[in-house]
């Protein structure tokens, strides 16, 4: 077995007997958080990344792609929930503190690893965001492993040719990788296939700056996972990291952009939305809105998967 495998099964095992994540320390050195229980994955590769002598963006790219090739809970790569036509569109993103790079993909089809993606599109071109098959031609002329989708046009013939049934809500959980490094340095990463049935063309807040992801390398980084228009209708992680640079915690930062939601949307807590977040300083925290909410964090101590439950409604 893999062993960032091996460490999440074990880790999952004891989830439920793990103590309630509260506001994390500060850690001197490198930190990687992560959304969900399979976010062990990434933050013990991304680690392993750093030990190896890896970048930032090495280590943010390395943990995502294993959860994007496992398809871990089925809502992450290729494996994840299809939309109402039938077939898997995938979104992405990343971001480095420093000189505040970004890359960005949205409904992305028949690519193996739209992380990668996301980072070509920082380094390799002028532009933050590409979607669709513009971001699909794009990932092949950067030889990054992709899968055949000509039976897709079948499906989406299909689909325009009947009338269109209000898309079912199914599972939508997100792989959000914070990192901070032995030198203090931030960058961030999200991959998703978006929620399961969602109508061909939805974007969720994953691949969009400030909602799914944001990273300031003068302050912190914070990520989303969860009903994707509960949050990016309130830029909800650019609003967190915001908090922190007021001086906030980053347990404190979650928990007020939660409640600051709530108080303005008429979902009022049943907004299904989850936060994890981490300042300058190695400190982290996560909040969630209307569950108990599960994360994995990796230091010089080891990987544990904590967890926080709902915020107590005001």
């Amino acid at each position: 077995m893999h062993r960032a495998a091996a460490v999440v099964c074990s880790l999952f095992l004891l989830g439920c007997q793990a103590p309630q994540g509260t506001a994390g320390p500060a850690s001197a050195g490198p930190l990687a958080i992560a959304t969900w229980p399979f976010g062990a994955i990434a933050t013990d590769l991304a680690w392993q990344s750093l030990q190896r002598g890896g970048s930032r963006l090495d280590a943010i790219e390395t943990g995502i792609r294993e959860v994007e090739r496992q398809s871990c809970d089925g809502s992450v790569g290729l494996g994840g929930g299809p939309n109402a036509a039938g077939y898997p569109q995938l979104d992405s993103c990343i971001l480095d503190g420093p000189g505040q790079r970004a890359g960005s993909v949205a409904g992305l089809e028949g690519i193996v690893h739209p992380i990668s993606v996301a980072r070509a599109v920082m380094e390799h071109t002028r532009h933050v965001m590409l979607v669709g098959e513009g971001a699909r031609w794009f990932a092949l002329q950067r030889g990054i492993d992709s899968v055949p989708i000509e039976e897709l046009a079948a499906k989406k013939q299909e689909w325009q040719q009947r009338p269109a049934p209000a898309p079912q809500g199914q599972g939508h959980d997100t792989i959000t990788l914070l990192l901070r490094d032995s030198d203090g340095h931030l960058a961030g990463g999200c991959s998703t296939s978006g929620a399961g049935g969602k109508l061909p063309g939805r974007v969720g807040d994953s691949p969009i700056l400030g909602s799914g992801l944001y990273v300031d390398d003068e302050v912190g980084a914070a990520g989303a996972t969860g009903v994707g228009e509960n949050v990016m209708r309130y830029c909800a992680t650019f609003a967190i990291v915001e908090r922190m640079r007021q001086g906030l915690h980053p347990q404190q930062a979650c928990e007020e952009v939660v409640h600051d939601i709530a108080r303005r949307d008429p979902r009022r807590y049943r907004l299904d939305i989850c936060f994890v977040a981490v300042d300058k300083q190695g400190r982290f925290g996560a909040a969630a809105s209307n569950q108990r909410f599960p994360f994995a964090v990796t230091t010089a101590a080891g990987t544990q998967v904590l967890h926080v439950d709902a915020v107590s409604p005001r």
